[in-house]
């Protein structure tokens, strides 16, 4: 399963551990495809909130340098 956005990949992963925390006994037979999935969910998520975290530094830190050329200017 590809994920395209967050919101599919966040998905996976909720519905993994839910999986999990619910099992009596491990099913060992699925486990590896369970792994597998979360991973590459994991990365769909770090992935996005890397580039969130990017683009709000940027655009806090123009925000303030405009801020500070704006205080200059009075």
């Amino acid at each position: 399963m590809t994920h395209k956005t967050f919101r599919e990949a966040y998905g996976t992963l909720a519905q993994h551990a839910q999986t999990l925390r619910e099992q009596q006994e491990p099913n060992i037979d699925n486990l590896l495809d369970i792994v597998t999935e979360s991973v590459a969910a994991y990365k769909v998520c770090q992935t996005r909130i890397d580039a969130v975290e990017k683009a709000l530094e940027k655009a806090l830190s123009s925000a303030k340098h405009e801020d500070t050329g704006a205080a200059a200017q009075e």
